[in-house]
């Protein structure tokens, strides 16, 4: 199934991001992430969605955003022709024996150590989603612990992107 990426600027007001979700819960939206945060005027929030699923389905998710009545614009981005990022924060089991594997890989593949403990370490990761998934399945071979993701965040690229406003 095809994953939409989704964008939509909101007034910043509690229960906006409950709203959002509590839409796509109703009506049975497989959403691979959602991320919400403020723009760079703080009474907007945009929130990103990774929805799976058929152009109609998504151009039904659209029409449903543009109800919500603090919505302000909804945005289909293409992913090769959006600005993408995540970031994560992975643990990994790591005695003295095994870091200096990992700080190889650090300097390698471009993330940061963040917490070394005993026998564990903690890493931080930013990048595209590839970038994420690539570090992780790097990772693998450690034992991974934990893993915390924030979703995908977007822009646009160029203003020639499919926008619908509300």
């Amino acid at each position: 199934m095809k994953k939409n990426l989704i964008t939509i600027l909101c007034h910043n007001r509690p229960g906006v991001l409950s709203h959002v979700a509590g839409l796509v819960t109703r009506r049975g939206y497989n959403v691979e992430s959602i991320a919400a945060g403020p723009t760079e005027d703080h009474s907007i929030t945009r929130i990103t969605l990774v929805v799976a699923g058929d152009t109609a389905t998504v151009e039904q998710v659209v029409k449903q955003f543009q109800k919500l009545i603090d919505v302000i614009s909804v945005e289909i981005l293409d992913y090769e022709d959006a600005l993408t990022g995540e970031l994560a924060i992975i643990t990994i089991q790591a005695g003295p024996g095994r870091r200096n594997r990992i700080v190889s890989l650090a300097s390698l593949m471009g993330f940061r150590l963040i917490d070394i403990l005993a026998d564990r370490v903690t890493v931080q990761v930013a990048g595209s989603a590839r970038d994420v998934d690539t570090v992780v399945a790097a990772l693998t071979p450690f034992t991974i612990i934990a893993i915390a993701r924030t979703g995908l965040v977007a822009l646009p690229r160029r203003q020639n992107t499919v926008r619908q406003e509300s």
